[in-house]
């Protein structure tokens, strides 16, 4: 369930708090990229994620436990799509989708894995990810906070697989023909 609270500044920005079983609220803040005269603002990721830092920071300041860690630190290694291409796809009308797919699947029986520059800069980002969380959990246990450790090592060990753009799409595809099967092996019976 969210709470969406719009802002009295003629709906500038938006703030949505998402309620969840966790102890820590979930929340977003979307705000409008118009300028005063009505022109759209070219805002760079870089500057995105630095505004989300900022803001978290102010939020700490004032005693809200606040973070914006990147998705690769959490562990998100599954590309995001384009509202347009996701309800396109959810509809099952993607052509952006479909093509890529295709694309994918050429590339998958033609490549050679090994010499993929993308699986290889994915796996040594997964290494230097894995490094970082493991030496956190030997830091939490050297001093002594040891559930904390096993925790953190426990989400090293639940990571999602290191994937590529195409091994996610055919992965999902693969996904999708066996539920597909199963469905009308359902219906046959």
């Amino acid at each position: 369930m969210a709470t969406h609270v719009i802002s009295p500044s003629r709906g500038r920005w938006r703030f949505v708090r998402y309620e969840t079983d966790e102890p820590q609220p979930h929340v977003h803040v979307i705000f409008k990229a118009v300028s005063e005269q009505g022109e759209r603002l070219n805002i760079r990721k870089a500057t995105l994620r630095e505004w989300r830092e900022e803001f978290a920071s102010h939020l700490r300041r004032v005693g809200v436990a606040a973070n914006a860690t990147p998705r690769f630190v959490r562990g998100e290694t599954r590309p995001r799509k384009s509202d347009g291409i996701y309800r396109a796809a959810r509809r099952g009308a993607s052509i952006h989708l479909r093509d890529r797919i295709e694309a994918a699947a050429i590339a998958l029986r033609e490549a050679d894995p090994a010499g993929d520059p993308a699986k290889l800069r994915i796996r040594e980002t997964r290494r230097d990810l894995e490094r970082g969380w493991l030496a956190t959990g030997d830091a939490l246990t050297s001093q002594g906070q040891s559930a904390l450790a096993d925790q953190t090592r426990q989400f090293v060990r639940n990571l999602p697989p290191a994937r590529t753009v195409r091994e996610w799409l055919m992965a999902g595809l693969v996904e999708q023909r066996r539920s597909r099967r199963v469905d009308s092996l359902e219906v046959a019976r």
